[in-house]
This record gives structure tokens, sequence and C-alpha cells, in this order.
């Protein structure tokens, strides 16, 4: 009597667990895509420029919202900004009353996730907090820093480019 083999799908490579596999991973980076798109969600900020000649390494930057008022962020580097380092921020309002302020810290050309630092009220139109930029995959990471106001009149915010030299 001829003994029977066992059927080739069991003996060869284990495909149907590879493809189970690969649709598992897949699933989950679109998941962590439209999640982290969400969480950055920005349709519904009014977003004013900021003013001319801005450095965020050697001093405090500005943005004026319109007719509303100014806001200006100050990060408290010695020297210049260097990536995972703790940052002291701190934003000031004038013209505006923010029940909350937030600084967003987001990769110019790149996704470097989301790097999102709440600001705590300290004085009438004064907010500080803590905040980090990611370690640099590039010799020059530009950076773009996101303040955004919640006020009784909705989202308001303004951005200030930097760079961060990789050390």
């Amino acid at each position: 009597m001829k003994k029977l083999s066992k059927p080739v799908y069991f003996t060869g490579f284990p495909a149907l667990k590879v493809f189970i596999l690969i649709t598992g991973l897949a699933l989950a980076a679109c998941t962590w895509y439209v999640f982290a798109n969400w969480l950055r969600d920005d349709s519904d900020v009014v977003w004013f420029s900021p003013n001319a000649n801005c450095d965020l390494h050697t001093g405090p930057c500005s943005a004026t919202l319109g007719a509303k008022g100014q806001l200006t962020l100050t990060i408290g580097a010695d020297g210049r900004i260097e990536a995972l380092d703790i940052l002291p921020l701190e934003v000031e309002v004038n013209g505006l009353s923010p029940s909350q302020v937030t600084v967003d810290f987001i990769g110019r050309n790149m996704d470097m996730g989301l790097h999102r630092f709440g600001l705590t009220a300290a004085a009438s139109g004064r907010f500080h907090g803590q905040g980090q930029v990611g370690i640099c995959t590039q010799e020059v990471m530009p950076w773009r820093a996101r303040v955004i106001l919640e006020t009784p009149e909705g989202k308001l915010g303004s951005w200030f480019d930097f760079d961060v030299i990789r050390s």
C-alpha cells in the first residue's frame, strides 16, 4: 500500500500566513496615516502669515492676527535649536483671550510624526511649556513651528520656519 504524503501547501512556504501578515501590516500603516492626519487636522484654523525677518534661533518671532491681535513665540534655546533638546516655549498673545495654546513642530518636507505641545496659561496673555524637536535624518532638517490659539471666535494660528543642523 502506498503512503499518502502531506498536501503541498503544508510542506512548502507558508504563503497564506505571509499574505495575512502583509495585509495586517498594510492595514496598520493605513490606520496610522489616517489617525496622524486626523490629529493634525488644521482645516478649521484661520492662518496668518508671520512677520518678516524672523529667526527663532536668535529671538522671538511674531505674527499679526489680522485686526484681532498679535502672537509672539519665543523658544528659549541656548544658541541654536538642537534636535532632542528640551526647549522652553513661551507664547505671548495681545488683543485676544485664548482658552488654549498649542505649538506643533512639523517637518516641512518630511513627515516627522506629531510633535504637539500644549502650553499652560501663566499670566494674562502669556503661555509657557516645553517642547522638543525630533531627531534629524538629514544634515539640515527644515522644521515649522505652528502656534494655534483656541479663541471664542475659533482657531487662529501662524507658523515660523527654522532649520536644525544635525550634530
